[in-house]
């Protein structure tokens, strides 16, 4: 595989810049001289500038454009590039020393390497580079200002230190404050691009929450609409494959088929204008929600087509003596367990036609409900039923999960099957324990002007 290709916009810029550099250097180059000039009133010794295409002009040209050709160099060694460009000074200085007064120009490009590298190259490989670049640009001021002390003087070590000072100085300006002002620009960057980020990764929790909530509203929906559809238009089918046998053998039983379809029918219907009431803001449903002790209706009604029997297993003492069926199971819980019954009749008439089917209702228990739904083997040939999804047993386990209820489902040893539910009950107001004549004679008299407290 050959190497990608390197983006056409890096090489173009580093030419760009490193022109725009020498351009501004050699145009300050020309301006400084005829500026210095035109001052009327100079304060210090009158500055002495090398004349335009003199030896020491041209070679401090040369250097600056050497400088700012090593500056293409910052994409491929940009360390190496600040060197050479901190380096290049030293040579101007020993070959050039009469550019004593155009010498701090070649700042200028190391200025630039210094902006460059640190955009490209992490702090903490960058220390060596910029000790050395200092150096040199230190070295450089030290060599030109030697060059230019007219031998050696009794004051020379002096002026030796001073000139170190002004270079240490120089260093400062043209390393330590690009470098200075590229880090807190790369710092604000950063953060820009870290909030860039936190902000996109918050819209994509809110895009993920919304395509999570849709999709449990969808399962909710689908959830209901099969558990209507299974119910009833199961029921339906089948009956009318009943009454199709009984209108010439039994008029009477086909008849009181027909009623049941007609009831079925209207069921189905008010079931569904329920579910679009519920999904309608401008349309709330008005049908209670089915409870435990709705069961009871629900199995009246599946005996037309099969044999179903009901056994309820009441408290038989306690506080839910006397209270409802299901007393202390939460609303969302009763619901789960009446759609749960609901598609079990509903897959014993469908995949086990004329098979006894037994409902029980354990209501015994302080903590907890239990139902189970219990059918036998078919004992005639379904009629009219089609292949099975596994959408109902799907919904049965959803919605106990959906409540923290335990589902088991499975086959019987005697060939039928089995839906078992259990439902935790919430906690309940314990009763006040009755007073006793020992109580109230074990009780402290009271003033009698002593009011309730």
């Amino acid at each position: 595989m050959s190497p990608a290709p390197a983006p056409a916009g890096r090489p173009r810029a580093l030419w760009v810049v490193a022109l725009v550099t020498f351009a501004v250097a050699l145009a300050l180059m020309l301006a400084l001289p005829p500026l210095d000039a035109a001052d009327p009133d100079p304060v210090g010794p009158v500055s002495r500038y090398p004349a335009v295409a003199s030896a020491a002009w041209t070679i401090l040209s040369l250097g600056l454009a050497a400088q700012s050709a090593g500056l293409l160099l910052a994409r491929r060694a940009p360390r190496t590039m600040l060197v050479v460009a901190a380096a290049i000074p030293i040579a101007v200085a020993a070959l050039a020393p009469r550019s004593f007064d155009l010498f701090g120009l070649t700042t200028l490009p190391v200025v630039v390497a210094v902006v460059l590298v640190a955009l490209r190259v992490p702090l903490a490989r960058l220390w060596p580079a910029l000790a050395a670049a200092s150096v040199l640009v230190v070295t450089g001021g030290a060599v030109l200002w030697a060059l230019n002390a007219g031998g050696f003087r009794a004051d020379f070590v002096q002026g030796l230190t001073g000139s170190i000072g002004q270079g240490v100085l120089q260093a400062v300006g043209a390393i330590g404050l690009p470098l200075l002002i590229t880090l807190v620009v790369l710092s604000r960057r950063e953060v820009r691009a870290a909030r860039t980020a936190e902000a996109t990764a918050v819209d994509r929790e809110a895009d993920a929450r919304i395509d999570a909530a849709v999709s449990r509203e969808r399962a909710a929906m689908a959830r209901e609409l099969h558990d209507i559809a299974a119910h009833h238009l199961s029921g339906i089918a089948l009956m009318s494959a009943v009454i199709d046998r009984q209108i010439d053998t039994d008029p009477e039983r086909a008849h009181e088929g027909v009623r049941q379809v007609r009831e079925q029918s209207t069921a189905v219907l008010e079931d569904l204008r329920r579910l679009v009431g519920l999904l309608r803001d401008d349309s709330p449903a008005e049908r209670a929600v089915e409870t435990v002790a709705g069961v009871v209706d629900l199995v009246e009604r599946a005996r037309f087509r099969s044999d179903v029997r009901l056994d309820v297993l009441p408290a038989a003492a306690g506080p839910r003596a006397s209270r409802p069926l299901g007393d202390g199971v939460g609303p969302l819980a009763q619901l789960a367990a009446y759609r749960t019954v609901q598609e079990a009749l509903a897959n014993a008439a469908l995949h086990a036609p004329g098979a006894p089917c037994t409902v029980t209702i354990d209501d015994r228990a302080d903590d907890h409900l239990a139902i189970r739904v219990e059918n036998g083997p078919a004992t005639v040939p379904a009629v009219g039923s089609t292949p099975a999804g596994g959408n109902g047993l799907r919904g049965m386990r959803e919605r106990a999960e959906l409540v923290g209820a335990s589902l088991q489902v499975g086959p019987t040893d005697a060939g039928g099957w089995t839906v078992s539910l259990r439902l935790g009950r919430e906690d309940l107001p314990t009763p006040a324990p009755p007073v006793t004549d020992a109580d109230t004679a074990a009780r402290p008299a009271t003033d009698a002007t002593e009011g309730p407290r």
